[in-house]
C-alpha cells in the first residue's frame, strides 16, 4: 500500500492509520503534534495535559516511542498493556505506526447511514 507522504524531513517517520498518512518528525515530537502536522485529526479537549483521555491511540510497535511517563501509565491503566498511548504524552524516538480510533459521533452517524441504506434496499 502506498503512503501519502505529508512532509519531507530527516527524522523518525510516523504512519497514521486509517488516514494512510506518513510524516517525518524531529525526535521528541508528541504524536498529537505529529498528527497536527500531518493533518490527521486526533481528538483532544484538555490542552495536552493527559486529563481528558480523548487522544488515546493504538500503537503496534511501541519501540518507536519513549517509555510512558508515570501520569500516562496511571491514566491508561490496563489499556497501556494493550498498546494504547495518549497522543499528547507519547514522544517519538523512532519510526512508529499509529491507529487513530474513529470519532464516536462519526461512528454513530456512519452506522445510522448504513442502517438507512439497508432499509432503502429492502424497498
Amino acid at each position: 500500500m502506498a503512503y501519502k507522504k505529508v512532509k519531507a524531513m530527516d527524522g523518525p517517520e510516523v504512519y497514521f492509520w486509517p488516514d494512510d498518512k506518513k510524516i517525518s518528525v524531529r525526535p521528541g515530537t508528541t504524536l498529537l503534534d505529529a498528527g497536527r502536522k500531518a493533518k490527521v485529526h486526533i481528538r483532544t479537549r484538555c490542552g495536552a495535559k493527559a486529563a481528558c483521555l480523548m487522544c488515546k491511540v493504538k500503537v503496534s510497535e511501541p519501540s518507536g516511542l519513549a517509555p510512558m511517563n508515570v501520569n500516562e501509565r496511571l491514566k491508561l491503566g490496563s489499556q497501556a498493556d494493550e498498546g494504547y498511548r495518549l497522543a499528547c504524552q507519547a514522544r517519538v524516538i523512532g519510526s512508529v505506526q499509529v491507529t487513530v480510533p474513529e470519532d464516536p459521533l462519526k461512528a454513530v452517524i456512519r452506522a445510522q447511514l448504513a442502517r438507512q441504506a439497508e432499509e432503502d434496499d429492502l424497498f
